[in-house]
């Protein structure tokens, strides 16, 4: 496929996974933003910032490079592009990423907490809790955007945790990003993200003293949808 017509679909795809994003609850006005990543030209697409979704088309998409620069859009790309930039160069084998700040799992960015896996509708989705990163310092708070990338990524390597097991995070004070294989899987895990952050709230309301669920039930139900026997749905 030649590389206007790969961009072409890339465009569609990604302004269609940030249509999504208000069907699915998830942004009030224009608090999100969705990109996608076509690794072979090593180029990705983003929505704009501050434009109303009712108002966007896929012409609207904006096409940058994995060095911050805009190859193509009359549109200013989101204001949170060097974040997603930096994760698309720190983790490689990501193919979409989405910013909220979605009601529940914003809630716990505000608190400073990372989500415990108390129930198996999380462990089937995420291996484990789902991390909140410190807040910046104000000399990083200079370059908000892209050291908000680089500390989401050293906290992954820090934890060694794999990013496509958690696909998500939450950045204290702000609010949760989430990846995927595309941008249409990445706002998926935005959707999950969202109800097991109201999960997890409800069940400390109802519970204060509840405790994580036993490892070897996450275990189970991660490794049947995710692992290398994994039997959950109609197969490949």
């Amino acid at each position: 496929m030649e590389k206007d017509q790969r961009i072409k679909e890339l465009k569609k795809q990604v302004y269609e996974a940030n249509m999504q994003l208000p069907k699915h609850g998830l942004v009030t006005f224009t608090w999100g933003n969705v990109s996608g990543i076509d690794r072979e030209l090593g180029l990705f697409v983003i929505k704009p910032s501050g434009v109303e979704y009712d108002k966007l088309t896929p012409d609207d998409m904006v096409v940058m490079d994995l060095m911050g620069n805009k190859e193509e859009g009359s549109l200013n790309p989101s204001s949170d592009t060097k974040t997603h930039m930096i994760l698309y160069r720190r983790f490689p084998q990501i193919g979409g990423v989405v910013h909220t700040h979605s009601t529940w799992a914003t809630s716990w960015a505000q608190a400073g907490r990372d989500i415990p896996c108390y129930g198996t509708t999380h462990a089937d989705y995420i291996y484990g809790s789902i991390p909140c990163a410190r807040n910046l310092t104000a000399q990083e708070l200079q370059d908000y955007e892209e050291n908000t990338g680089v500390l989401i990524a050293g906290l992954f390597e820090d934890r060694g945790i794999e990013p496509m097991a958690v696909p998500g995070v939450l950045c204290k004070n702000h609010g949760p990003f989430t990846w995927g294989t595309d941008a249409d899987n990445a706002v998926h895990n935005a959707v999950v993200l969202e109800e097991v952050a109201k999960m997890a709230a409800l069940c400390e309301l109802i519970n204060p003293r509840a405790g994580e669920a036993p490892k070897c039930l996450q275990d189970k139900h991660y490794m049947r949808k995710h692992g290398p026997n994994a039997y959950y749905g109609q197969g490949k």
